[in-house]
């Protein structure tokens, strides 16, 4: 890795994409309706460094913004609400040496980020251990008539109009209580302070609901979309009987509203291997899923014969691979390309950011052979 990052921030390693698939192609594709042609996309980019490496080995400006790459993709737009939380702490930087930034953060928490390599900070400490700590960030959580901004529905008809894909957010069952307590605090509430974590997703799910209430009542939104990253390779860190009894009410209070009105998906985002809950999830709901990580088990054939198209998801081709032979990577998409292509219901991509010593070579014959496959 270059010593010197010129692209350090999520900012830095945003890609551009040039969408070509409209959002009616888009939507029955992924809820089986039609499969006219494979869709395929590049999901989050370069981990940070690979810019680096790439202009090392004579990457052109387009290639290092991305947009000298052809993917088949769907625009998406947010509507200008906020479910989530609505409130906070003021940011504070408290400490700033060469190798990292200490700051307490909106929520309370602190964080230590590290400079150079990183673009997530790691908490020190967390603002929620008891109930009562709850009950003094609750309000941020609470409705509020100014979560909706002004212009929202304008702004949501022409994004329609221009043939985008309209989502809306919800804070994670899972990883909302994990942001304000903690993941070892958390799993360990379950069992010892229930009444905390559901009084947590109850007041979630009333502010979401209110608020898409009234966005559902003068828009139909297409996708509902919630963030969870909560398992590993090892599996997830709540088992069924946590989705069923805690997330699952949260889940279905909201897209049985949505859902009622017109949206289509309900897209969970969370790496790892979700195997041992995907059942509770797709009772709760869930209908499509990424990224779809091979390294933590979850193989896109595999899941596609098991579930159907009971759920469809994103990504599901192994990043790591890029960092392989020629020959491993045509054998990857090979695979994998062919059956999906077959089923609809996925947009073919890697599971997550392309890594760090991946050559440029490798990626630019990773689309070649991809499209080859894609076309044929």
């Amino acid at each position: 890795m270059a010593t010197t990052l010129k692209w350090a921030t999520h900012a830095d390693l945003a890609i551009e994409r040039r969408p070509s698939v409209a959002r009616e192609e888009y939507l029955d594709h992924m809820s089986f309706r039609s499969n006219t042609r494979p869709l395929f996309t590049e999901i989050f980019g370069p981990i940070v460094g690979l810019k680096e490496e790439w202009e090392e080995q004579g990457a052109s400006a387009d290639e290092l913004s991305f947009a000298a790459f052809t993917y088949r993709c769907e625009q998406k737009a947010r509507v200008g609400v906020t479910t989530g939380r609505f409130g906070g702490c003021e940011p504070e930087i408290l400490e700033d040496t060469a190798e990292f930034t200490i700051h307490r953060d909106e929520l309370g928490r602190t964080m230590k980020m590290p400079k150079g390599f990183a673009t997530l900070a790691l908490p020190l400490d967390y603002p929620v251990r008891t109930m009562d700590d709850w009950l003094q960030i609750k309000p941020w959580y609470e409705f509020d008539p100014g979560r909706l901004s002004d212009d929202w529905v304008a702004r949501a008809k022409a994004d329609v109009a221009a043939g985008k894909v309209l989502c809306v957010d919800i804070p994670g069952g899972f990883d909302e209580p994990r942001q304000l307590m903690g993941e070892e605090e958390l799993c360990v509430a379950y069992y010892t302070q229930p009444e905390l974590i559901i009084d947590m997703l109850e007041t979630m799910g009333s502010t979401a609901e209110r608020v898409l209430d009234v966005v559902t009542s003068e828009i139909a939104v297409d996708v509902l979309f919630v963030h969870e990253d909560m398992a590993g390779k090892s599996g997830p860190l709540a088992g069924p009987s946590q989705i069923q009894e805690f997330i699952a009410p949260y889940y279905r209070r909201v897209w049985d509203l949505v859902s009622s009105r017109g949206a289509r998906l309900f897209d969970q985002d969370s790496d790892g291997d979700m195997r041992p809950v995907l059942d509770a999830f797709i009772e709760a709901g869930v209908n499509c899923m990424h990224p779809m990580e091979p390294a933590a088990g979850m193989d896109i054939v595999e899941l596609r014969e098991a579930y159907g198209e009971r759920f469809a998801f994103y990504g599901g081709i192994d990043k790591h691979v890029l960092r392989r032979t020629q020959e491993e990577i045509a054998a990857e998409l090979e695979r994998k390309l062919p059956p999906m292509m077959a089923t609809g219901g996925c947009v073919l991509g890697l599971d997550h950011r392309i890594p760090n010593g991946t050559p440029l070579a490798n990626y630019r014959f990773y689309l070649q052979k991809a499209w080859e496959i894609l076309e044929s």
